[in-house]
């Protein structure tokens, strides 16, 4: 297994200080000079001697690589059983559908690539449905990555080329060629550098402060797309917690109950492991709270807990435990919707050299979120229940999202242009935690990198397709077991 070293910032205040590998030295990181964004630059371009450009179009299949399929199998330790053949089933809809839940898949595939050795918070789960808007703290709709599951330090690279494979397995997906698949991904690494360059420029609190608004978000697409774009913003809009409980509850007794749709949302009265549901709401609800402020605490505990389900979420998260609370404030329309989701090892941790400073992989994803997101859901918090770590959010609040049909070649032209604002957020995820000017400086002004990660996509979206028929083996030859259609 390879293990990469990221020690490749100049600047005294990245990496290792801020993830508490160096704690002790805190104060001389802040008395100490910085290089400017000049010598920043300069550093970034001189590791492309180390690492020129045109190596990260290299995908080459190791004759030791592991088996996709035990990898699955490997994460589906400790999951709901009964669940995992939904997973399986929802992975088989498409090479796309496989590769979003995958992502253990390729950090090991990932893990064997060249990297400059420049860290961020990165992702680990990056791909083009990893992305939607959502209502800020400020109540303002901004565009983002979503979930940060496996959200972990590592490489830019890692999160930039699964973005670019991504995007060349759904252009094929919706009816492209390889010619289209090709310019979908150059146009995710192409957005990402043009932006990086930008955010270069930029002070750390202005970087820190900045999301991609409405406004900004309609004024980067054409009209053609900027159309579409405000259909999905004005639907993100009527989403909210009172449309939830119209849409996930009924009236028992006179109070709102969620409606099952077995299996995938069941209420049960106790986990496979024979404890009480309740038992582990509330040892899980104590610990959540006080993950919270002060202010956060006194608002919600003007909530009473109304319901719970077992909720089946995502792709690649199917199995782990996941739940959804319906509390009550004032009355019938003053709903809170959270969502309790297990939260696991992330997939890049065996692969790199940096660790977080924390003991609960819940609070791994709350931090993640929290420096990478900027204006995150205020319920936002973690805790431990039943001997497995959790993180809470918000289940619906002005959330919405792009879809890729099958075989839609009319869509792609605005499937590409959708494909850059993807790398925007990415660069803006990357400079809140990363150093934008060293790796603006690496990746330079030209198509040089554009086209090389362009080259990589292609070749895993190959390998994906590969691995998406393996699993289909799997299944035929009855080594894994898949659910039926009608159920996923």
């Amino acid at each position: 297994m390879t293990v990469v070293d990221l020690k490749g910032n100049i600047d005294p205040s990245y990496h290792r200080l801020l993830y508490g590998q160096e704690r002790n030295r805190l104060a001389d990181m802040f008395q100490a000079k910085r290089p400017s964004v000049e010598e920043r630059l300069s550093a970034g371009k001189a590791l492309r001697e180390k690492v020129p450009r045109t190596a990260h179009a290299a995908y080459d299949k190791t004759t030791d690589r592991p088996d996709p399929v035990d990898i699955l199998e490997q994460q589906n330790a400790g999951r709901v059983q009964k669940l995992v053949p939904v997973r399986y089933a929802r992975m088989l809809i498409s090479p796309f559908a496989f590769l979003r839940g995958a992502a253990a898949v390729m950090a090991s595939d990932l893990s064997r690539t060249p990297v400059t050795g420049m860290a961020v918070s990165a992702c680990g789960d990056m791909h083009v449905s990893n992305f939607g808007v959502y209502a800020s703290a400020e109540r303002n709709l901004v565009f983002a990555i979503n979930d940060f599951d496996e959200v972990h330090p590592g490489p830019w690279e890692w999160d930039l080329k699964r973005l670019a494979a991504s995007a060349a397995v759904a252009a094929r997906f919706m009816g492209g060629d390889k010619a289209v698949a090709t310019e979908a991904a150059a146009a995710c690494v192409a957005s990402y550098r043009r932006r990086m360059r930008e955010y270069s420029e930029m002070g750390y609190l202005e970087i820190w402060y900045d999301t991609i608004d409405e406004r900004e978000m309609l004024e980067a697409l054409s009209p053609r797309v900027r159309r579409i774009a405000e259909r999905t913003i004005a639907k993100a809009r009527a989403k909210g917690h009172i449309r939830s409980l119209d849409k996930l509850t009924e009236q028992v007794n006179g109070e709102p109950r969620i409606v099952e749709d077995v299996p995938l949302i069941v209420r049960e009265s106790h986990t496979e492991q024979g404890t009480p549901v309740r038992d582990v709401l509330n040892e899980m609800l104590a610990a959540y709270v006080s993950s919270l402020s002060l202010d956060r605490q006194r608002l919600l505990a003007r909530y009473r807990l109304v319901d719970a389900a077992r909720k089946v979420v995502g792709v690649g998260s199917v199995g782990t435990a996941c739940w959804v609370l319906l509390l009550q404030g004032v009355d019938d329309d003053d709903p809170l919707f959270l969502q309790v989701k297990e939260a696991k090892a992330s997939v890049l941790a065996p692969y790199v050299d940096l660790r977080l400073t924390v003991n609960n992989e819940g609070q791994r994803v709350v931090v993640g979120q929290r420096a990478t997101q900027g204006s995150p859901d205020i319920f936002l918090g973690w805790g431990e229940a039943d001997g497995k770590h959790f993180y809470v959010r918000q289940l619906a609040d002005m959330k919405g999202s792009a879809s890729f049909a099958e075989g839609n070649k009319e869509g792609i032209g605005k499937f590409i242009e959708y494909c850059g604002l993807c790398g925007w957020a990415l660069a803006l995820a990357h400079a809140k935690t990363g150093d934008p000017a060293m790796i603006a400086g690496y990746c330079g002004n030209s198509g040089t990198l554009d086209d090389a990660i362009a080259k990589f996509a292609l070749a895993y979206a190959k390998q994906t397709e590969q691995d998406h028929d393996a699993l289909d083996k799997a299944r035929r030859a009855g080594r894994i077991k898949v659910a039926a259609e009608r159920v996923v």
